[in-house]
């Protein structure tokens, strides 16, 4: 045989392993292009999923909102109508009087249950995070920084200042 086909038997004899390092990448590629897939389609379910977690919440706080109001409406009503009552009342009576501190007691004992606490009363020391100093006066028989008076209540529950006590602060 010549040389010229030797050569073509070479070329032909290369051409298959090429061929098969060829189809074997190609073959890797597809799997690592099947796995992407499935991996971005994972991805895409968990967001989705976590966007209705999300949702679901956002109602479900919403509900539990809603339910909370409800109770305290409902806790309330009897002393709205109490004072109904009272606005049609002789004022000048003592029956007012006496169902005016009635719907006070009624109301404090509301609060009571709702473990709302009063912030704020005279000969405490002024603290920041609970009053709001309105007013200032020099007394040299009182303390530092003391509260000489509660110009309005404050409240707080557990930890949490529902309303912050105005008041008025010596020295």
């Amino acid at each position: 045989m010549s040389e010229e086909n030797k050569i073509p038997d070479v070329e032909t004899q290369e051409t298959p392993k090429k061929e098969k390092k060829k189809s074997k990448k190609d073959a890797e590629l597809e799997t690592l292009k099947a796995e992407l897939e499935v991996k971005n389609d994972q991805l895409m379910r968990t967001a989705a999923e976590f966007d209705n977690f999300k949702k679901r919440t956002e109602r479900e706080k919403a509900t539990v909102a809603e339910f909370a109001k409800a109770g305290l409406i409902k806790q309330l009503l009897p002393i709205l109508d109490n004072i109904d009552r009272a606005a049609t009342a002789d004022h000048d009576s003592a029956d007012y009087i006496k169902g005016i501190e009635m719907i006070v007691k009624q109301f404090e004992g509301i609060v009571a249950n709702m473990n709302i606490e009063e912030i704020a009363q005279e000969g405490d020391q002024f603290d920041p995070n609970f009053h709001e100093a309105v007013m200032h006066v020099e007394d040299e028989s009182l303390g530092e920084n003391v509260i000489v008076q509660v110009l309005q209540k404050g409240y707080k529950i557990g930890d949490t200042v529902i309303r912050a006590a105005m008041v008025k602060v010596a020295n």
